[in-house]
């Protein structure tokens, strides 16, 4: 089994795995539009980067039962089947789960403006920390692993939370 993450799942997946590679899925984009309250995207004609983690025997049950409270018990989201495509060539393309939030979660807040969202990033904390930490480790993981792909999305909001952190 293989699981797709795209968000804190990038650089804090807390479950036991395999191996793990970085890729994309199409027809999604990462959104910061889930106003999930305990914790710290919608289709579309792109992809989104991350990394899928494949889980064997004793870890699958294991780490579906942990990230099942995470993702959904706790974070609202739900789960789908993707086809995941591995950054490095010659690897084939392959089936993963990956947990997304849709406008049907309680906790959608929907579109709103980049300075509006990092405000509220900005100022918020939860559970497992600081919205900042969650929004700047993603920002990081992109740059160093996915340096070509585009995520203006991502780095806006990460650039008006920098300015609002440090007073500018």
């Amino acid at each position: 089994l293989w699981i797709f993450g795209y968000g804190s799942l990038v650089w804090k997946p807390e479950f036991t795995y395999k191996r793990r590679t970085v890729g994309f899925i199409r027809g999604y984009k990462r959104r910061f539009w889930h106003g999930d309250n305990f914790h710290r995207g919608g289709k579309e004609k792109s992809c989104t980067w991350g990394v899928a983690y494949e889980v064997t025997a004793s870890q699958i049950q294991e780490s579906l039962q942990y990230l099942n409270v995470r993702e959904v018990v706790l974070g609202g989201y739900m789960t789908e089947t993707v086809e995941f495509t591995p950054k490095e060539e010659g690897q084939g393309a392959l089936s993963a789960l990956v947990y997304i939030a849709t406008s049907d979660n309680p906790i959608y807040l929907g579109p709103a403006p980049d300075q509006e969202i990092a405000a509220q990033i900005a100022s918020c904390r939860g559970n497992t920390g600081h919205n900042t930490e969650y929004l700047v480790r993603l920002a990081e993981f992109m740059r160093r692993c996915c340096p070509d792909a585009e995520d203006e999305h991502l780095f806006s909001i990460e650039a008006a939370v920098l300015s609002i952190r440090d007073g500018a």
